[in-house]
């Protein structure tokens, strides 16, 4: 199955609900940044959150987030834009911690410290909002994000399963958002639903697609409005390393040539090498 998203409206447009498979875009993230389980199903969660709220946005608008809970993974930081294309990193990808058979994405993520959501609108500045970790799970966190910095009710449901041979055979997620106006007992059937559910995991494994999950939700009480493919794609190149370089103090380039040997710089999202010689260290020092 294509990784792809789904948005639709419910309920006479009461309730939003987006939904995405991402097996394929955090299986391809996992072998970049060699994951071990735990840290794969924390990252994962991330990636698909991350996917699902850039999709609310429009145009060359991105979001870069954000995520230190103090737990052994470090920091999860992700930047997406609002046409279904996220990277990231893992600052310790080998990390993996199991309970019960399970993977214990909190105690690798860790709850003591905060979700940073930095929105560029492509307006005149671009601002942050936070909210304090829950549970180091993601989903959870997120739900209090939404609630605490955004002001929006919200139910977030993420999840990642990994094989034996520690690859991402299921991955995906759904956020539902409920707007002005709708009614007690539609809220009333929506937790019903939801608490009623197979983990979203087990979902994506057993073949249900993002539209399966939102019927699932809904009964069918809803309208699919926009559908998106998603991929996890660095738009890293040689010139914006170079253009890094052109930045730095005359007397820092210098010191890069002193060594009188080639650099190579690696893009922490990709791990992609740029290798820049002498002769284009002498370039960047003269310009």
């Amino acid at each position: 199955m294509n990784d792809y998203l789904v948005k639709a409206y419910a309920f006479d447009g009461t309730v939003r609900i987006y939904a995405a498979t991402t097996t394929n875009l955090v299986e391809h993230a996992r072998k970049i940044h060699d994951t071990f389980p735990a840290a794969s199903a924390a990252f994962g969660r991330t990636l698909t959150a991350s996917l699902i709220m850039g999709a609310m946005y429009k145009g060359d608008q991105t979001l870069t987030i954000r995520i230190d809970g103090g737990g052994p993974i470090g920091k999860i930081i992700t930047q997406v834009n609002a046409n279904g294309v996220v990277k990231g990193l893992v600052e310790n990808p080998h990390v993996h911690i199991s309970k019960k058979d399970k993977l214990a994405v909190g105690m690798v993520v860790g709850n003591n410290g905060f979700i940073h959501v930095t929105k560029d609108l492509k307006v005149r500045d671009v601002f942050t909002s936070s909210a304090e970790l829950q549970t180091g799970e993601i989903a959870e966190d997120f739900t209090y994000y939404f609630a605490k910095s955004e002001q929006i009710p919200s139910s977030v449901g993420l999840g990642v399963l990994v094989n034996e041979k520690n690859e991402v055979f299921a991955s995906g997620g759904f956020i539902l958002q409920v707007m002005p106006g709708v009614k007690d007992e539609t809220i009333a059937k929506i937790e019903s639903k939801i608490n009623s559910m197979k983990p979203i995991s087990e979902l994506i494994k057993d073949n249900y697609k993002p539209e399966d999950i939102v019927n699932l939700i809904t009964d069918g009480d809803h309208e699919l409005v926009e559908e998106m493919p998603l991929k996890y794609e660095c738009d890293c190149t040689k010139e914006r390393f170079y253009n890094g370089l052109s930045t730095l103090d005359k007397n820092e380039v210098d010191s890069l040539i002193e060594h009188n040997e080639n650099i190579e710089i690696l893009c922490e999202f990709c791990k992609t090498n740029y290798t820049f010689t002498l002769e284009e260290l002498k370039e960047i020092r003269n310009k």
